[in-house]
């Protein structure tokens, strides 16, 4: 059956197994996930539970080895791989913990690597991650490198990369990590300023005090979600 139009995501029974010097290793036993246009989920639980590996299957860069990964109703498993990265490029953002920017180059440049592989004119490529770093509240970093931005700045660098082309869903992993507690709650009033303009967001966190940001709340233990 076709999921309802209005759902951004959804996960059926999803598994995944790594191999291991030991034999393999299941990750993700039977998990499943609905996330609506609009909704905010966090996803808490232990180091090792398996939220990351939930997060990679969830943005269509692990295949799962069973289940169904379905995004904005379409059923993900036999599309070829340009396809899934047609729909990671443009309906798609991710931010990590590890900032992952060029350290040398600028916060712009940065922003605009976003573009590297689609077909979008450089002039257009650079008002978009303008607008982007604008967004994020440092539209007066742009020209400055990336290594000496702080920790919150570099952050918000790489979550404007991820906006600097509008995804529907923003996926985000453990994303103040490594921030002091302003720069953390800065970024999270971020997230919220985006959810309430209507993006879908999934946010994995060990910090309890992020949940009341979301509208949904699963739990992940052993490889298995649950929804509080």
């Amino acid at each position: 059956m076709a999921a309802a139009p209005q759902e951004r995501l959804r996960l059926e029974a999803v598994q995944k197994s790594f191999c291991a010097p030991g034999g393999g290793v299941e990750v993700l036993r039977g998990v499943s996930l609905a996330l609506a246009a609009g909704e905010f989920g966090v996803i808490t639980g232990p180091s090792g539970s398996g939220k990351t590996t939930l997060l990679m299957v969830a943005g269509l860069l692990l295949p799962p080895d069973g289940g169904q990964v379905r995004f904005d109703g379409r059923e993900t498993a036999g599309l070829g791989e340009g396809e899934l990265a047609r729909i990671r490029k443009h309906g798609v953002g991710m931010v990590f913990q590890k900032f992952c920017l060029m350290s040398r180059r600028t916060a712009l440049d940065n922003v605009a690597f976003r573009f590297r592989y689609l077909r979008v004119a450089a002039r257009e490529a650079r008002r978009l991650s303008e607008a982007a770093l604008a967004r994020v509240g440092l539209a007066g970093k742009a020209r400055q490198p990336a290594r000496l931005l702080s920790a919150g700045e570099m952050q918000r660098v790489a979550i404007a990369r991820a906006l600097a082309l509008p995804p529907k869903l923003l996926l985000a992993d453990e994303p103040t990590g490594n921030l002091d507690p302003e720069s953390a709650a800065r970024v999270m009033e971020l997230f919220r300023e985006l959810n309430r303009a209507g993006m879908s967001i999934l946010l994995v966190t060990h910090n309890p005090d992020w949940v009341a940001a979301g509208t949904t709340h699963w739990t992940m233990h052993d490889g298995h979600l649950a929804r509080v």
